[in-house]
């Protein structure tokens, strides 16, 4: 009855059970394991401001959630390097960074991720199905992404963020509001990038 499906699901096994039965393109949307069509629009909305994306640096400032984890896979196809700063329990998965040796670091130091990139990214610090607000607020209380940050990036890093943000939290209001956010236009390139991801399901683009 449709040419594709784009699934949002809790979880990433629900996407592949429906894929493996399905006869039409089955798009992962977003899944607790993952979100590519996130990161499409992310670095689409960097390489309209900065160019190419190959060779540049980009600090993911947080969780080593699901959109940090399609980052991971990015970072080998697209053949960038990706710095991930998070607080030692909220690691990603060993399995994510098996997808791009070579291209990730890990480290608890944001500072050190952030000095001389070209592109900060953040993300809330509680997902869906998260259960320990609590104790993930204070573990990542350090991992704020504020002006001072930003000053350690290269002169013309921009800041990412997929939303809904929280100011004041993992991002400063001067960050997020700033003239080196692009967050209103990564928002709109969702739509643009979608129409070339169901264009490439079909065939139409290579």
């Amino acid at each position: 009855m449709v040419d594709a499906v784009m699934i949002r699901a809790v979880a990433h096994e629900e996407v592949e059970s429906f894929a493996a039965s399905a006869s039409v393109p089955v798009i992962n949307g977003l899944t607790d394991r993952s979100h590519p069509c996130q990161i499409m629009a992310d670095l689409m909305t960097f390489e309209e401001h900065r160019g190419p994306i190959a060779g540049r640096t980009i600090a993911w400032i947080g969780d080593g959630n699901n959109v940090c984890a399609s980052f991971i896979h990015a970072a080998a196809k697209f053949d960038f390097r990706l710095i991930v700063a998070c607080p030692e329990a909220y690691r990603p998965r060993p399995e994510e960074l098996a997808y791009a040796p070579g291209r990730v670091e890990i480290t608890t130091d944001m500072r050190a991720a952030a000095r001389g990139a070209d592109c900060v990214v953040a993300d809330g610090w509680v997902s869906m199905g998260d259960a320990d607000h609590a104790a993930r607020v204070a573990a990542f209380a350090p991992y704020q992404v504020d002006e001072a940050l930003m000053a350690l990036a290269s002169p013309e890093a921009v800041f990412l963020h997929c939303l809904p943000a929280h100011r004041g939290e993992e991002v400063t209001a001067g960050v997020i509001d700033g003239p080196r956010s692009l967050i209103w236009d990564e928002a709109e390139n969702r739509i643009h990038a979608q129409k070339s991801i169901l264009a490439w399901c079909f065939g139409a683009i290579g």
